[in-house]
């Protein structure tokens, strides 16, 4: 089956006008049943509650029934759980958690769309593929600003993109490549599925759900249409200067050489998203001076400081280095520590009656899980501030597990000792 999908990728590559009319063949078992194997057993369950050891119990007999369902054409996707996580202190984010099955064929689907379409997405997208990340978007940003002639940043925010996505817009990207109608049938089923919440069904006449394995593909692509490519097209050929995008899902950068194509863009922007249905959000979406030459331009106007934007959970702002060389630092954006404390303390709240030694254990795990995102070159003394918030609620929720307190400051050292919690650790460097 890898064979398979590497052949349709050399295809893609060698060919990128080819319109593939025969995919649909490929979920057969062999794929479905790694993909089954593939998913992880611990998550969420959908609508049937079905789990992946419920589903293993008749994993052969599943498994060709689920094929024999799709070569019938009677294979239909159950709706989507509705659920929510939080966003931020004030706000939650829909997630739509489909049933076990259906993630087992979205899994396969989604293995023959990126076979396809990791050779057409441009380098300026960063979200949700293979062999990049959140901080591979980070170090090309930076490299942008840095080395590059940018003065102005663009920072732009799609309103509630996986909401809004149109239906038909959608499946006209999906057609310039994949021509095959069972694939199309397929993804518009998934699409069309709908959403329980309390026992009611939704229809879902617009958007692709967070939450779902093939949202992320779908999202890209649609994107990549409507975004990445009339940027490289339309917007870098009619800008005076140096003009670059860096894309991570719906969050995406803008950097500009000179203030006049900013503006510019910023305008065409407005009208073409709305082309496709989309909106920016006008509230956090603005235009700054920011780069190599920033603060010494608003010096000279007498416009202090350049301000600063945030980015994949980071404010980005202007600095300097040890040698006096101009530097862009990062650190843990406020909205992003705030509410990342406020979960803890949250989570702590209700989990903190369990054994101490698996509740260490689970700290620590959580502690170093959120170093490993935030161990970022030159964000030390945020990671440090956010090791003493969660040090100081721990001692908070110890000491009311009883009627009296349990620890005072030097016992609670003494615990700590004990028990230490990690200490903060670079893990990326923006520059390696």
């Amino acid at each position: 089956m890898q064979t398979k999908l590497a052949r349709i990728a050399n295809i893609a590559k060698e060919n990128p006008k080819e319109s593939f009319t025969s995919l649909y063949h490929l979920l057969n078992e062999e794929l479905l049943t790694q993909c089954h194997l593939e998913l992880d057993g611990s998550k969420a369950t959908g609508v049937d509650q079905v789990t992946k050891a419920i589903y293993e119990e008749n994993l052969e007999s599943n498994i060709k029934n689920l094929v024999e369902r799709l070569k019938r054409k009677s294979y239909r996707p159950q709706p989507v759980r509705r659920a929510y996580i939080p966003k931020d202190e004030k706000s939650t984010r829909p997630l739509g958690i489909p049933s076990y099955e259906d993630k087992i064929v979205q899994l396969g689907l989604n293995k023959i769309l990126q076979a396809i379409y990791e050779q057409d997405f441009l380098n300026l997208s960063y979200g949700f593929r293979p062999g990049r990340n959140c901080h591979d978007a980070l170090k090309a940003l930076n490299r942008n600003i840095e080395y590059g002639r940018t003065s102005y940043i663009v920072d732009a925010d799609i309103r509630s993109f996986f909401t809004k996505v149109n239906h038909e817009w959608l499946m006209k990207f999906l057609g310039v490549r994949i021509a095959d109608s069972h694939i199309q049938r397929l993804v518009r089923r998934f699409l069309k599925a709908g959403i329980m919440e309390q026992g009611r069904w939704e229809p879902t006449e617009a958007g692709t759900p967070q939450g779902s394995i093939v949202s992320p593909v779908l999202a890209n692509l649609y994107l990549h249409y409507a975004l990445d490519l009339w940027f490289e097209v339309v917007v870098k050929k009619a800008c005076r200067g140096e003009a670059s995008m860096i894309r991570y899902a719906d969050d995406y950068v803008c950097c500009f050489q000179y203030k006049v194509d900013a503006e510019r863009f910023y305008e065409a922007l407005i009208k073409r998203l709305a082309k496709f249905d989309l909106e920016i959000a006008e509230e956090k979406t603005k235009i700054l001076e920011f780069g190599r030459f920033a603060e010494e331009n608003r010096k000279r106007k007498g416009q202090g400081k350049p301000k600063t934007f945030d980015f994949l959970g980071f404010t980005h702002y202007c600095s300097r280095s040890s040698k006096g060389k101009f530097r862009v630092k990062r650190k843990t954006s406020a909205k992003k520590f705030k509410s990342k404390v406020k979960a803890f303390k949250n989570w702590l709240r209700t989990e903190r009656h369990q054994d101490v030694e698996e509740l260490m254990k689970t700290i620590r795990a959580k502690l170093i899980g959120h170093y490993r995102y935030y161990g970022i070159t030159d964000n030390s003394r945020a990671m440090s501030v956010y090791k003493f918030q969660i040090s100081k609620t721990l001692l908070k929720w110890l000491n009311r597990r009883s009627q009296r307190r349990s620890f005072t400051a030097d016992k609670y050292n003494l615990f700590l000792q004990r028990n230490p919690l990690p200490e903060p650790k670079i893990y990326v460097n923006i520059y390696g």
